[in-house]
């Protein structure tokens, strides 16, 4: 089985920044799983924001956070983390850890589809 917690969501001031992360409980090792984190408001699908495929070395990221957003992760934690700088009012959504099993393609890793794993998200404020 896996499990999904975020952490670290809360309410901020445009301009500020927030890090949020994902402490997962694998069912093969942590590095073997590409880790997304994906975002969503009431009503509304969830949109990609960042990706890190299963071998750490490639990140991706939706445009809108480009250039603002970093995905990370820390395996010998189990945890992955989005660090999100300069938050904007567009921001505001419930963030969502996923895991997918191998994942290594950017056509599959920004697809909400491709993640079996979901977590149970954390809700990031962005207002003045």
């Amino acid at each position: 089985q896996v499990r999904l917690e975020e952490s670290g969501g809360g309410l901020v001031h445009p301009g500020d920044s927030l890090r949020l992360s994902c402490v997962a409980s694998t069912v093969r090792p942590f590095s073997h799983y590409a880790m997304g984190w994906f975002r969503q408001t009431p009503g509304e699908e969830r949109d990609f924001v960042a990706a890190i495929d299963w071998s750490g070395a490639n990140t991706f990221y939706g445009n809108s956070v480009k250039g603002r957003f970093t995905v990370s992760r820390d395996v010998a934690k189990n945890t992955v983390y989005l660090q999100m700088d300069n938050l904007k009012p567009e921001d505001t959504a419930v963030y969502f850890c996923a895991a997918d099993l191998g994942g290594s393609y950017v056509n599959d890793l920004i697809r909400e589809r491709t993640y079996k794993d979901w977590g149970q998200g954390t809700q990031v404020t962005v207002s003045s």
